[in-house]
């Protein structure tokens, strides 16, 4: 998928983050509420930031800042990455604290399983986990249609623990409801 082509969805557009983007990135990266079931710890300096965007961030097939409406500045991230099965991706995504609760992350979630989908034909499966804890996460994920599958126990290192994790997952043959649900609500 493109890196420059921005994905457009009511509540959210999705674009390409840009090295100016590090200060926003503070908002969700440097807190621990947020950072809780990722495997990094909180960022601490907005050059940190700047060096994560240049790092990790930009060289990164498929990951997006969620910006509200078209004031263009990110309140969060989502991310695909490809497994080393080519019919296979995962998704990851995160909203900073004070934009929790409002729809934002299964907008974009539901804004970029499609595109995902489209960019890569031979994928069949998109999955993400969230942890056994994050009922929110896992929430975000079934009101974005994906299907949970099970608990996978001791799955994911989070900051030298082991965690038990929820799989879900999405399917291509799924699309078509996830398009005709969009056009309903």
């Amino acid at each position: 998928m493109e890196q420059s082509k921005a994905v457009e969805f009511p509540l959210v557009a999705l674009r390409p983050f840009v090295l100016a983007d590090a200060d926003s990135l503070m908002t969700w990266a440097s807190d621990a509420r947020v950072t809780l079931f990722q495997r990094r710890h909180p960022l601490t300096a907005v050059d940190d930031a700047r060096r994560y965007i240049a790092d990790h961030i930009l060289p990164h097939p498929f990951y997006r800042a969620i910006c509200l409406g078209a004031s263009g500045r990110p309140v969060g991230s989502i991310s695909v990455q490809r497994s080393n099965e080519p019919h296979r991706a995962s998704v990851g995504y995160r909203v900073a604290h004070d934009f929790w609760g409002r729809g934002i992350a299964t907008a974009a979630l539901r804004a970029v399983t499609p595109a995902v989908f489209e960019a890569w034909p031979e994928l069949e499966r998109l999955e993400a986990v969230a942890d056994v804890e994050n009922p929110a996460s896992q929430r975000v994920l079934e009101k974005a249609g994906f299907h949970r599958e099970g608990v996978l126990r001791k799955y994911v290192m989070l900051k030298g623990e082991s965690r038990d994790m929820v799989m879900y997952s999405f399917l291509a043959s799924d699309l078509s409801k996830l398009c005709s649900d969009a056009r309903v609500k």
